[in-house]
Order: C-alpha cells, then sequence, then structure tokens
C-alpha cells in the first residue's frame, strides 16, 4: 500500500513538473516572439501595414455589405404592388377580393384605397399645380378602387399575376384602365440598387482577398528573413534536441503581433471612417442604424473577430516560412 502511494506521489510530482516546463517553455517562446517582432523595424512596420490595410479592407466590405444589405431590404419593404378595381365596385365585393388576396402565402399585407381616399391624396399630392387641380374637379374625374399589397418577395409576383388573372370576382370588378402596377418603376429602381449592391460586395470581397494573399505575401518573406538570419542558432537549437514546436513557436507568436496590432489599428480606423462618413449616409437616405447598433453593442466581438483574421493569416504564412528551415 505504501509503495503504490509513493509510486502515486512520484508520478503526480513528474506530471507537475512536465506542466511547469510546459509552461516555461511557452512563456519563453512568447517572449521570444515578441523580441523577434521589435528586432528590425522596417520589416516589422512594413508586414504591420500590410496587415493592417488588409484588415481595414475586410472591416469595410463587411460594414459596407451590412448597409447595402439593410437599405435595400428596407427600400423593398416600402414597396407595394397595386391592384385596381372598377370606381363603381360594392364594398362587399372588394372586402371579399382582399381577403382573397390576404390568404395567399406570399401576400403580407393589403391596404383598401376608397376612391374618394385616392382622389383626396391625388389632389394633396398636387395642391401646388393649380391646373391639375381644376381640370379633376371640371372634369370631375372618378378614381378607381385600390388594393395596395404587399408581398414577401418583390421579385416573385406568380401567384399574385395568378390571382389577378383566375380569380372571378377580380375578374369581374377589376379595372380595365388601370391594369396592376407590381411595382412598376420603384421596383425597378430597387433591383438596381440591389445589383449595385452585390457587385460591391463582390468586389469587396476579391479586394479583400487580394489584400489578404499580398500581406500573407510580406509577412512570410518577413518570416522568411528572419529564419534566414537565425539559420544557425535554428540548426544549434536541433542539433540539442529542441522540439519543432519550440523552433516554430517565436515565429508564429511573431505574426500574431502582426495581426493583433494591424487588427487594432484597422479597428480604430475603420470606426472612426464609419462615425464621420455614417451621418452623411444617413442624409442620403440610406439605412445606417442597424449597423451603427451592432457596431456599438458588438464592439468587443467585432475587433476580437479582426484580432483573429489578422492572426489566422500571420500563422498561416508563419507555417509556411517555416517549414522548409524545420526539415532541415
Amino acid at each position: 500500500m505504501a509503495k503504490n502511494k509513493k509510486n502515486l506521489s512520484a508520478k503526480a510530482i513528474s506530471k507537475q513538473k512536465r506542466h511547469h516546463r510546459q509552461w516555461v517553455t511557452f512563456l519563453r517562446m512568447l517572449r521570444y516572439g515578441v523580441n523577434n517582432f521589435t528586432r528590425n523595424a522596417w520589416l516589422t512596420v512594413a508586414a504591420t501595414a500590410i496587415m493592417t490595410i488588409t484588415l481595414f479592407v475586410i472591416f469595410v466590405s463587411l460594414v459596407s455589405h451590412n448597409v447595402l444589405t439593410n437599405t435595400v431590404d428596407e427600400l423593398r419593404d416600402k414597396v407595394t404592388m397595386s391592384v385596381y378595381l372598377k370606381t363603381d365596385a360594392t364594398t362587399e365585393n372588394v372586402d371579399k377580393i382582399a381577403s382573397d388576396a390576404r390568404a395567399l402565402t406570399n401576400v403580407t399585407n393589403v391596404n383598401i384605397v376608397t376612391p374618394t381616399q385616392a382622389r383626396d391624396a391625388f389632389i394633396d399630392q398636387n395642391k401646388n399645380n393649380a391646373s391639375t387641380l381644376d381640370a379633376i374637379k371640371l372634369a370631375n374625374n372618378q378614381f378607381p378602387w385600390t388594393l395596395s399589397i404587399k408581398v414577401v418577395d418583390i421579385n416573385d409576383t406568380s401567384q399574385l399575376a395568378t390571382f389577378v388573372d383566375d380569380n372571378a370576382l377580380l375578374v369581374e370588378n377589376i379595372s380595365k384602365e388601370s391594369p396592376p402596377s407590381f411595382a412598376g418603376d420603384r421596383r425597378d429602381a430597387i433591383e438596381g440598387i440591389g445589383r449595385a449592391a452585390n457587385l460591391a460586395i463582390q468586389g469587396g470581397i476579391v479586394v479583400s482577398v487580394v489584400f489578404a494573399s499580398i500581406s500573407m505575401l510580406i509577412i512570410f518573406n518577413t518570416i522568411r528573413m528572419a529564419i534566414f538570419n537565425r539559420r544557425e542558432e535554428i540548426q544549434m537549437m536541433k542539433l540539442i534536441g529542441a522540439e519543432r514546436s519550440f523552433i516554430r513557436g517565436p515565429f508564429l507568436v511573431e505574426a500574431i503581433v502582426y495581426g493583433f496590432f494591424g487588427a487594432l489599428i484597422a479597428s480604430g480606423l475603420g470606426y472612426s471612417l464609419y462615425m464621420v462618413v455614417a451621418p452623411s449616409l444617413q442624409e442620403a437616405a440610406i439605412t445606417v442604424t442597424p449597423t451603427t447598433e451592432l457596431l456599438t453593442f458588438y464592439a468587443g466581438f467585432i475587433v476580437l473577430g479582426m484580432i483573429v483574421a489578422g492572426a489566422i493569416i500571420g500563422v498561416i504564412s508563419s507555417l509556411l516560412a517555416t517549414r522548409r528551415y524545420l526539415r532541415l
């Protein structure tokens, strides 16, 4: 029994020593990595600057994507499909048609505008145009009933088109002079914005990939130069039995430090730029409020994500650079 306790105690002590050595080794790798970061000022500045530009482009691309998406979604939400009914259609028939339209799976809301309401709205919109108002009063123009319909997806109006063609009561009461609008010019404008947004997003992705590649190349060469300058030291470490992880560790730490500082600078620049341009964008009817709230409430997570992205770029570059020399 005493022998077993002694063996367990010896194992525990051995395990504790092993953990202590691992912790000391980790701290040494961190120290050596930070020292490598400060050894060559010009290379450090160049690598950090490119990393900053890369992460800044990524930040701007993601923020622009969010702003454009919110703007397009808000514009689409304002688009309605108008179906016009005869002026002499009965209230009962109009209500029945509206009820049938609400039952469609692609329809979210149906609002009924009476001929009187339509006339009053038109007069209010043209209150500064005296000739138009006089013409309406002299001709006693009659306006049709209007069903203002909102749909889930303005790109898919097939169900609504089928409803207009097949609903017997609607066919009987639909206005012959005013065909359904299905959003008309406004829909074309919003789809144009959507296409421009998609193009901008794709362009941002391409630019981000290009800068990430350039950043990886520069960090790759920076680490290679550092390894070349320390090749004799690395060879000596390998001869005395140093583990590859210990040799590679400082270079990984150095690359991660590039990403860390690049992420902090890029985040600061990105937030500053957004705060400067956000008021102007809002004045131009661009939806920025959801993005502002996102950047405000999740600032810590966003900066952390930038740091992780920078670290990933740095680690990949460092692993590629150290791979050849660690085979010696």
